[in-house]
């Protein structure tokens, strides 16, 4: 890497890896207020239309570590462009199709884009001065937080009409994603380093039916039952196959996931902090949007909010916030270390689901306490790849990014999955003749209080997991990890 690159080639380079992470952010709460929508428009059934926002993550699944490895090995650059354009066919099949079958298809295409984001990190390693990098790196991924944010507020503008088509917020997602798909091919350079090798095709299709077993029931238990054959049956295959493909990879010359790198302390505490911010990001977009849209005169509690509401008022300012303090945690992590500022992400997102669950009566106490959690999301999003490019060697960056963003998106599912489960475990009683059944006012406070507690566990994952892990040396950020670090994580076989 040089260091003399002028710093406004620097900050176009941020500037379009931001631009093509934010996107690919979106692509996974762009349907959540739209699925009602969908449903109506193509005359299907709830159980079916899940499948809108399941085939996203399990491709993101199956895709992100491989296409993390493929570029490490043969060119990140080229991977980059590669998957925006399938983001971009994706989006467009996505506006154009009236079947639910092609709309899936399209959501798998837009899943597979989640590989962008590692992918970004592995560029500014190598292309951004050890100085700026975790600043960076924090702005790359703060934009995680933003850009799931805002796909909701964006979707609620889009579909406020009295005759709303769902179909718009696909076209956004098209016209953004050739947006950065242009920045890339243009502001990004060529991929100077590559490792070469074989790609780990056994490896690949043990992991991806790892993560779809165990994503599936996940995302479809509360269809088909939390005890039902098929739910304990994926379970029980996804630990199967977790074996299996330990055993692979132990094998293999060249595997997918080196083993020591993916069990060495840091990385794998790494990936549980990113389960569990994950969990929390979720809890808050979809527990906050469900409940200021709540009608008070029915349910007792709630704002009446409609998704235009739901979207400007109560979930903007977390995302602008979320923004902000992605370049405030690099600067902290930059100066203090990745441990400091994820205890910091823990504390003040507990607090703010605290507050939210302790007060959730008042618009200013919802706003505000999303805000803090919008602040804890972005710092705990600066924190973690500052983590795992301090203890892996760069040729392993791709690979250990794209597991740690799998880790996040399984937080999210299951975020989501204890999201439905709990407020349909127990509804308002008393209601109307004829009134839909809705979640008890408890069940909110129930769910802002697990959110809470994952976020308090982050900070035991940050005191007792990351110990001896500091701020950045550019000799790590810069070049190989250093020795001890290479050699625990295991430099590739």
């Amino acid at each position: 890497m040089s260091s003399s690159a002028p710093p406004r080639n620097e900050t176009l380079i941020v500037f379009a890896l931001s631009l093509a992470a934010m996107v690919v952010s979106m692509m996974q709460t762009l349907v959540v207020p739209i699925l009602g929508l969908i449903q109506n428009d193509l005359e299907t059934s709830s159980a079916n239309v899940s499948w809108v926002t399941t085939a996203t993550l399990l491709s993101a699944a199956v895709f992100t570590p491989l296409l993390g490895r493929f570029g490490d090995q043969h060119g990140k650059k080229k991977t980059l462009v590669a998957v925006l354009v399938v983001m971009v066919a994706g989006s467009v099949l996505a506006a154009v199709t009236h079947s639910l079958l092609w709309l899936i298809v399209g959501r798998v295409l837009q899943g597979a884009a989640t590989a962008i984001f590692p992918l970004a990190l592995s560029v500014l390693r190598e292309e951004i001065r050890p100085a700026r990098l975790p600043g960076a790196m924090a702005m790359v991924s703060g934009t995680l937080a933003f850009g799931s944010g805002l796909a909701l507020v964006a979707t609620g503008l889009l579909t406020s009409g009295d005759d709303p088509d769902y179909r718009s917020a696909f076209w956004l997602a098209t016209g953004l994603a050739a947006l950065a798909l242009v920045a890339v091919a243009a502001l990004v350079p060529a991929t100077r380093e590559t490792t070469g090798g074989r790609t780990d095709v056994l490896g690949a299709l043990s992991l991806a039916a790892t993560l779809v077993l165990l994503l599936l029931p996940i995302t479809q238990g509360h269809e088909w039952g939390w005890s039902s054959a098929r739910t304990i049956g994926c379970f029980a295959g996804a630990v199967l196959m977790a074996v299996v493909w330990v055993l692979v990879e132990r094998r293999v010359r060249e595997p997918l996931v080196d083993m020591r790198m993916f069990v060495h302390r840091p990385v794998l505490f790494a990936n549980l902090a990113g389960l569990l911010v994950g969990f929390g990001s979720f809890a808050l977009f979809i527990g906050v949007s469900y409940l200021v849209q709540m009608p008070s005169k029915v349910a007792g509690y709630g704002f009446d909010a409609t998704v235009l509401r739901a979207s400007v008022e109560f979930l903007l300012p977390s995302t602008i916030v979320s923004l902000l303090a992605a370049p405030v945690g690099g600067k902290l992590v930059r100066h203090h270390g990745p441990r400091p500022v994820l205890l910091l992400a823990s504390l003040i997102g507990t607090a703010g689901f605290v507050w939210i669950a302790l007060d959730h009566e008042h618009a200013f106490s919802v706003i505000a306490a999303g805000m803090f959690v919008g602040a804890g999301i972005s710092f705990g999003y600066a924190a973690m790849p500052a983590v795992i490019v301090t203890s892996v060697p760069p040729q392993q960056t791709g690979i250990a990014n794209g597991i740690n963003s799998i880790s996040r998106s399984t937080g999210s599912a299951i975020g989501s999955a204890m999201i439905t489960t709990v407020l349909a475990s127990k509804t308002v009683e008393h209601l109307p003749p004829g009134a839909p059944a809705l979640p008890a006012e408890s069940q909110f406070t129930l769910t802002f209080v697990i959110a809470g507690t994952a976020f308090l566990l982050v900070s035991l994952v940050a005191w007792r997991g990351l110990r001896g892990t500091h701020a950045p040396h550019p000799a790590a950020v810069a070049g190989s990890a250093p020795a001890s670090d290479a050699e625990t994580a295991g430099a590739t076989r």
